[in-house]
């Protein structure tokens, strides 16, 4: 059994969230790194070097060390990792935390290791990894241990993770490398195709936000509009443009279909009890694309189920790694919590 003296972290493609016990969540921040190529020294973690993506003279890039929800480069995560963790727990010498990871579901054995043995050179005393879409549940209060088919639809920045939950175990998943990210590059797409203009991720970012939508506006009272700035394609000049909500719907359209497939094949694979289950309970979305307008509508109408988004779903699977302590005994009776032998 393990002890109080444990960390639960959301180690996702866009940002990093660390819980702890009694405190809730302490820390925030991006999943980008900021590193001198000449020298491989790193020159800033998190918010900082967020601020300086697409800014950076010739001998400094920024990175993302973790791709679709899986570790892209061991060395810079791991790094990553030991600043957060050191900026939590600090430098206890003597002191180790037990550090409980949320992970994409369908991750294989060597992404699933790797997870872990950068959490353990990161400083972790013991490291447990937690399928996201179990975190996402504990985290959006859905007693996972009782037998009854809970459904969650976790849209992350890397990937979205659907599942269905009964008696501490994923019953059936499915994990699709489509999310926040793609939206972002699907924004930036359709931009440069349709107005010759090159726009950064941190812009098609703030569209998403502000105009994004799921399902086209029904009145020009819907269809807001945001000017964006960019590079003009031809010119090479900055140049500005007005953008509308159904045009950013269009831009999305295609990676929202996958998503909805994604999720009718879950839908389609369960076993008929916990059909009835979720036809009573619904859907719960949870990861920041559940901040999408009108996604809960979108897959309501589309799989004609009940869908309602979690109260902090930026924050639930963080949230849900802390909770793991508490189903603990459920969790690995029906292997939602998994180790692996170092």
């Amino acid at each position: 059994m393990l002890r109080d003296k444990h960390i639960g972290i959301d180690l996702g493609t866009v940002n990093v969230y660390i819980f702890v016990k009694g405190k809730g969540i302490v820390l925030k921040e991006p999943s980008v790194v900021a590193i001198n190529k000449e020298t491989d020294k790193i020159l800033a973690i998190g918010e900082e070097a967020r601020r300086m993506v697409g800014k950076t003279p010739g001998n400094i890039v920024t990175e993302r060390p973790m791709k679709d929800g899986v570790i892209a480069d061991y060395n810079t995560t791991e790094r990553m990792l030991e600043y957060f963790i050191r900026k939590v727990w600090g430098k206890r010498r003597f002191s180790k935390p037990k550090v409980i990871v949320g992970i994409p579901s369908g991750g294989t054995e060597v992404e699933k290791r790797a997870v872990m043995e950068a959490s353990i050179q990161a400083g972790a005393k013991d490291a447990f990894l937690v399928e996201e879409p179990m975190a996402a549940a504990l985290g959006a209060g859905i007693d996972v241990g009782e037998p009854n088919g809970n459904m969650v639809v976790d849209i992350g920045g890397g990937t979205t993770d659907i599942a269905i939950i009964s008696l501490g175990g994923i019953v059936v998943n499915n994990s699709i490398r489509v999310a926040g990210n793609k939206f972002d590059q699907d924004i930036i797409r359709y931009i440069k195709n349709k107005y010759n203009l090159i726009i950064g991720e941190n812009t098609a970012e703030r569209i998403k936000i502000e105009i994004g939508t799921a399902l086209p506006p029904e009145n020009e009272d819907e269809n807001l509009e945001i000017e964006v700035r960019g590079r003009d394609l031809i010119s090479g000049l900055p140049k500005g443009i007005v953008v509308s909500s159904r045009e950013i719907y269009e831009a999305l359209k295609d990676s929202l279909d996958e998503i909805i497939e994604g999720v009718k094949r879950v839908l389609e694979s369960s076993p008929p009890e916990l059909s009835s289950d979720i036809a009573d309970r619904g859907i719960v979305l949870t990861g920041g694309g559940a901040l999408l307008k009108k996604i809960d509508r979108l897959i309501a109408e589309a799989t004609e189920t009940p869908v309602t988004i979690a109260e902090n779903p930026l924050s639930c699977v963080a949230i849900g790694t802390g909770k793991v302590m508490d189903y603990i005994d459920v969790l690995k009776q029906g292997r939602g919590l998994i180790t692996l032998s170092r």
